[in-house]
């Protein structure tokens, strides 16, 4: 299976659309969950009110990722963009950084049913990866689930951060909240270019 990628523009909102479906991905997320403000109830917002405002975000180039395609099919999301622009991750005290200002965040992962465990998360953050050094990116964090202590595999519904050694194959290591439910992980791609 030949898995492409291409980063989002509002040209290719109609493919992101397709991909989350009627239910905007998962519970009616349309991938605001972290962008939102301090105050707001997620059961106001998830849904149509979610798919709005990520319409808004994507058409004002202001909410990034890539998305993964299987021939023209759209089988993948991967979320990107500067740690500021979600909210909702400096109101988790076990994601808090003294350097927010600096980081840009990957907090979010969508692979399409029948397309799971095929390695197209994988394709997503190395495209991910890629995209953040155009956009002079130079540390990036991840917020992956914790293995199981069984080792079972994660279901996909609880996976949606990323899973730990997703990350760990692309070179993140853990700098916070080693033992929480969810970890932060970081890597450094270097200084800008120029």
């Amino acid at each position: 299976m030949h898995v492409s990628t291409r980063e989002l523009t509002p040209e290719l909102w109609p493919a992101f659309e397709r991909l989350f479906g009627e239910r905007g991905a998962c519970g009616g997320c349309w991938c605001m969950s972290w962008r939102t403000a301090k105050g707001e109830r997620w059961e106001d917002i998830k849904g149509d009110e979610a798919k709005r405002r990520m319409r808004f975000l994507v058409g004002g180039g202001k909410a990034h990722g890539i998305l993964a395609f299987v021939g023209e099919e759209p089988v993948g999301w991967c979320a990107f963009d500067r740690r500021t622009d979600f909210a909702k991750l400096d109101r988790a005290p076990s994601f808090r950084c003294d350097d927010a200002d600096r980081v840009w965040s990957i907090p979010c992962f969508f692979v399409k049913k029948g397309f799971q465990g095929q390695g197209v998360a994988r394709v997503l953050l190395a495209a991910a990866l890629e995209a953040l050094k155009g956009h002079e990116a130079t540390v990036v964090e991840g917020y992956p689930v914790k293995p199981p202590k069984d080792g079972k595999p994660l279901p996909a519904a609880f996976a949606w951060t990323g899973t730990r050694s997703l990350f760990a194959g692309a070179g993140f290591e853990v700098v916070g909240n080693p033992d929480g439910g969810k970890q932060r992980v970081r890597i450094e791609l270097g200084p800008p270019p120029g």
